[in-house]
């Protein structure tokens, strides 16, 4: 291939990563603004449900051949996208394209009204229509650490298999600080009080969380997160998710398979995956290549965003878009006119007035 072929073809590719991007950000948008007026109403199902409407419809008008990799709704049986559904247009000539969702990651947090909760898509390319390129872990969570470019450099790195006190005194030493200055994020859940009491023990500090383990295991990569380390249980889609994030910023998220109870492993090990059940997943592991793209637009307040703000007939929306390639990363304020914007939905396969 020539010098002037090969410029174009990665022009071209490149085009369709920053167009895909584009279409991503709108889908995002939508979604937050069809669930806002579920927000604090107590019911997570109708708010779900009204994310991923929206969401589908706007994915399903995109210029891609998408297959959903990661969807969401796999713990709880809520509504959503699931693994192998077709998205986009699928004309002929369209990019190939892996798609993992979470149309709300926090449901709970939108239906109390709490902060914590966004919408949050990640897109990657691929060869052929078979080709994975989001990984996809059988087990419904993951024991996970998320650390940050400037700890994930160098000679020395954090373990799943080492103590707290080891990983935090790694972590503390990359980042020139004592270990009683560290701040690690884990979810407030009774699977982590030992963990909980081992980092209180080193003298670090802990900042708990209700839900949304997309945007915390993000938090350490952001350069003002003030959240040094991400680890504990969570779910597999939202690791995937957290990622593709941490590839476009230069972290380093490792996940294992985490089998809630022995019928979880036994089903594991019935399916042929005995022996991934220890294996330790890296960053490029779960989101393979150069051309990935993460999404992100807050419902409510985040560690990431703020969330969606409705004044009169103006409604503002807070989004990121990340890429990998170039490492890119995007903060997008948008105003939307209530009175013309339309979105489109699955559920009618049309526009519609918010």
């Amino acid at each position: 291939m020539s010098d002037y072929v090969s410029a174009t073809v990665d022009a071209l590719e490149m085009q369709d990563e920053e167009l895909i991007g584009m279409d991503l950000l709108r889908a995002c948008e939508a979604a937050a603004l069809n669930v806002f007026h579920w927000i604090g109403k107590g019911d997570k199902e109708a708010a779900d449900a009204a994310a991923t409407d929206a969401l589908r419809g706007m994915l399903n008008i995109t210029d891609m051949c998408g297959t959903c990799t990661i969807g969401e709704g796999i713990k709880d049986q809520a509504p959503g996208i699931f693994i192998g559904e077709k998205l986009g247009t699928w004309r002929d000539g369209s990019p190939e394209v892996n798609i993992a969702v979470d149309p709300i990651d926090g449901t709970t947090l939108t239906s109390k009204g709490l902060a914590g909760a966004l919408t949050v898509i990640a897109a990657a390319k691929a060869a052929t229509h078979d080709q994975r390129t989001l990984a996809a872990i059988p087990s419904y969570y993951v024991d996970k650490i998320a650390v940050g470019p400037k700890v994930k450099e160098g000679t020395g790195m954090i373990r799943l298999g080492a103590t707290i006190e080891q990983n935090l005194e790694i972590v503390a030493l990359k980042l020139g600080k004592r270990v009683r200055d560290l701040v690690v994020c884990l979810l407030d859940r009774p699977r982590h009080e030992k963990m909980i009491h081992d980092v209180r023990r080193t003298g670090a500090a802990i900042r708990l969380i209700g839900d949304g383990d997309v945007a915390a295991a993000i938090a350490p990569s952001m350069p003002e997160s003030n959240v040094d380390i991400y680890m504990g249980v969570g779910g597999s889609p939202e690791a995937v998710l957290a990622a593709a994030a941490i590839r476009c910023l230069g972290g380093e998220i490792l996940a294992r398979m985490w089998p809630r109870d022995d019928d979880e492993r036994k089903q594991l090990e019935a399916a042929g995956h005995g022996d991934l059940i220890k294996r330790v997943y890296t960053t490029t592991d779960l989101a393979v290549g150069e051309d990935v793209v993460f999404v992100a637009t807050g419902i409510t307040d985040n560690t990431m965003l703020r969330g969606v703000r409705i004044n009169g007939r103006i409604a503002v929306t807070y989004s990121v878009v990340m890429r990998a390639r170039s490492g890119t990363v995007r903060y997008v304020k948008a105003f939307h006119d209530l009175t013309k914007k339309t979105i489109h939905l699955a559920s009618t396969s049309r526009h519609e007035r918010l």
